[in-house]
């Protein structure tokens, strides 16, 4: 084993928040190691949000499938992170190639060179989970990075799963002709949110041909004489010609050595951070562990790790800095867009808040009529006990846009009195949170 370069911080992951933290870091003068064994960038630019943010607008214009393949692969630089790494150097960060494994306080081996470090950064993001179903691993399966990379485009294709992936992996396949199924076990689509997002968006799905298998699980599958057949826990059987699991994501902490620190977690279990994203019980004789992005298990988004990610660099360069996950947005870009933001009404129960919720149909509001929209809905909840916005969700088009105020009005505790003062361009689906503001205004 040779020795190399010591190093002021070791960033362990190239993704959305180890890249940010890294370019960051060396900016701020300290002398930065940068450790990928994959893609630098991560899953977001090249097998996650830009591809499918890239399809679906593909969709919504109408293109065939070649056009939006072809312009998916120019937005996402043909898999290639050449330029990114070069701007890596240029910024000073040593980029290393190469799978990471901490040996010993302060010290990682990357692919049989020792480099040492002060501070560590864990950025690795998050791996795709495959469920235990009998006969899954013996046929094809997709997760989203091939769907979001190859060119085929299947006759039949299944979807394991109705969470954000799923309906905007069902959205963009039916868009361009597959039959789409999808399975989802629970009743409902988006279940972590407010129910009328999953119902308003499975309608849409539905209006496209999309088969939503929900309160169903895939009981076993094997290869048929044309494709594969599936039978489910409900009786049914289905006829396919490819699989896509979209059944959640784990971190990914196994093989990272982090024992060697005294930084012990179950398989699949995410690095627990405190409010600066430093990692709790980090080892004797290291500068500091910090963690940033899906690996924590917080707020998993491309947004939440670049948030994570500057609070860690802030906390490394000594300026203490505290992470406040209240208004998070969370985001499915499909059409109609799904947004929420804060505490859902599943968590609010689950916590035993005591919520107010206040609702608008877009429907109702003049820009509505003007874009000929569809089904749409904005809601707003509210602590009764503390007069607060907490939360919200919104179903219609381009609500990742107009709802940020929210967003705003929720991080900052504004007080819901002086929201209700706030003026909205006319006609704007802006408007909608008028109504419901006044609502809680007047019941609080």
């Amino acid at each position: 084993m040779t020795r190399n370069h010591h190093y002021d911080v070791v960033v362990l992951g190239g993704g959305t928040a180890g890249e940010l933290a890294a370019g960051e870091l060396a900016q701020a003068g300290r002398g930065v190691a940068l450790v990928e064994n994959r893609l630098v960038g991560g899953e977001s630019p090249y097998f996650a949000c830009v591809p499918s943010k890239s399809l679906l607008l593909s969709a919504r214009r109408g293109e065939t499938w070649e056009l939006a393949v072809a312009r998916r692969d120019e937005v996402t630089g043909h898999l290639d992170d050449d330029p990114v790494v070069a701007r890596m150097a240029e910024g000073g960060v040593t980029v290393l190639r190469g799978w990471g494994r901490v040996t010993a306080p302060g010290v990682i081996d990357v692919d049989g060179t020792e480099h040492r470090f002060t501070d560590l950064v864990v950025a690795t993001g998050s791996a795709p989970l495959r469920p235990a179903v009998d006969g899954l691993a013996s046929v094809p399966t997709w997760t989203s990075d091939e769907a979001l990379t190859v060119p085929d485009l299947p006759r039949r294709l299944v979807i394991l799963g109705g969470g954000p992936v799923g309906c905007e992996m069902a959205q963009i396949y039916a868009s361009f002709g597959s039959q789409v199924t999808v399975i989802e076990s629970s009743g409902r689509l988006l279940t972590a949110e407010a129910p009328f997002t999953g119902e308003i968006l499975a309608d849409a799905l539905r209006r496209m041909g999309v088969d939503l298998r929900l309160g169903a699980e895939l009981a076993r599958v094997e290869r048929g004489t044309v494709g594969l057949r599936l039978w489910l826990s409900d009786g049914g059987a289905l006829d396919a010609d490819r699989i896509l699991v979209a059944a959640g994501r784990r971190p990914r902490t196994d093989g990272l050595g982090l024992e060697n620190l005294g930084v012990t977690v179950p398989p699949g279990h995410p690095l627990p951070v405190d409010e600066t994203c430093q990692v709790v019980a980090p080892g004797a004789g290291t500068g500091g562990v910090w963690a940033a992005g899906d690996v924590t298990g917080v707020a998993r988004t491309a947004h939440a790790a670049r948030y994570q990610a500057r609070v860690v660099v802030s906390n490394v360069l000594g300026k203490r800095r505290e992470a406040d996950y209240r208004a998070v947005p969370r985001v499915v870009y499909t059409t109609p867009t799904v947004y929420s933001v804060g505490v859902s009404p599943v968590l609010a129960e689950e916590r035993g808040i005591d919520l107010l919720t206040a609702g608008y149909d877009l429907s109702a509001t003049a820009r509505a009529a003007v874009e000929v929209d569809e089904r749409g809905r904005v809601e707003l909840y509210a602590d009764r006990n503390r007069g607060l916005l907490i939360g919200a969700a919104a179903v219609g088009l381009y609500a990742e846009e107009w709802m940020s105020e929210i967003a705003l009005a929720i991080r900052a505790e504004t007080p819901i009195g002086l929201l209700t003062d706030v003026v909205h361009a006319f006609p704007t689906y802006g408007e909608s949170i008028e109504a419901p503001l006044r609502s809680l205004a007047e019941r609080l």
